[in-house]
């Protein structure tokens, strides 16, 4: 999986170290919803129960491959 330094200095927090990469790619590969910001990055949510049903959010650089960010969104809506 190709990450960001950012995604990498993040994921070492101890608020995201739990997140496993296992999870982003599933995220990754099946999304419940994609959005595209307005600068290019692409958000992708998907559904983790392993984590008690928290939703799993993560961001893509504009090559729709790298990992530049991944935390549990509070505020997600199906």
């Amino acid at each position: 999986m190709k990450c960001t330094g950012y995604f990498r200095h993040t994921h070492a927090r101890p608020d995201r170290r739990w997140i496993k990469l296992e999870w982003i790619e599933r995220v990754v590969a099946n999304p419940v919803r994609v959005a595209t910001q307005a600068d290019g990055r692409i958000r992708k949510w998907g559904l983790v129960p392993e984590a008690g049903g928290k939703y799993l959010r993560v961001v893509l650089l504009e090559d729709g491959e790298t990992v530049h960010n991944a935390f549990f969104d509070r505020d997600f809506r199906r």
